[in-house]
Order: C-alpha cells, then structure tokens, then sequence
C-alpha cells in the first residue's frame, strides 16, 4: 500500500481522486491549496504527490520545485494533473521536476494506471 499525497483545491475533484486511489488500496492524504501540500509532504514523506497545477497560497509547479529542492525530503513521485495543456505548459512542469503530467478533464482509468505506473518505477 503506497502513501499518496493529494493536493488540489476544488472539493469535488479531491473527493473523486481520494475515493479512487482508496479504493485501489492506498493509504490517502489530502491538502486543499499549496502550502498545506507541502507542510504536508514534509510531515509524511509520501511516496507519491497528485498536484493539481493552479492552487492557492502555491501552485502545483511551486510545491514540485520546492519538493525536488529539499534533499533532506524524501523524493516522492510526483504526478501533475491540469487543465493546462500546453507543450510549454508539459515541458515546464518536467523541467520543474514532475515525474507524469495528465490533463483535466480525466479519465479515473487513465488516473489510476498512470499512478499505478508510477508506484511501479520507484
């Protein structure tokens, strides 16, 4: 059973997430804006991050950034999930660190086998 943090802003979104990747089997936390994402992967070193990209306090590439700068974290996986779907937008956010990038609107398929993907390749 992985630790999956998931920080995204909009309720709805959040609740669908958590309940698909419970139902997976994982062992779920949830944040609702930036800073208390990444309060929270300090505090619980998950093994895998859904950061949605445009939140409050921080976004989803501040807390990426920030995650990969800390050498004292350990390093989850990180999975960004947006509406943005730009290749700038896709290329920033690997540059930034991100490990997988799925746009919004999702498919929960399409969500839980790139996480299970990305679990995999630890």
């Amino acid at each position: 059973m992985a630790r999956i943090l998931i920080v995204e802003d909009d309720e709805d979104v959040r609740a669908l997430i958590g309940h698909k990747l419970r139902r997976a089997g994982h062992d779920v936390t949830e944040a609702g804006d930036g800073e208390e994402g990444l309060a929270s992967a300090k505090a619980g070193a998950p093994d895998l991050m859904v950061l949605d990209w445009m939140m409050p306090k921080l976004t989803g590439i501040e807390v990426c950034a920030q995650i990969r700068a800390e050498t004292a974290l350990s390093q989850p996986r990180i999975l960004l999930l947006t509406a943005k779907s730009q290749d700038s937008d896709i290329a920033l956010a690997m540059a930034t660190g991100a490990d997988a990038y799925l746009i919004k609107p999702f498919r929960a398929n399409d969500l839980l086998d790139r996480v299970t993907a990305l679990l995999e390749n630890r």
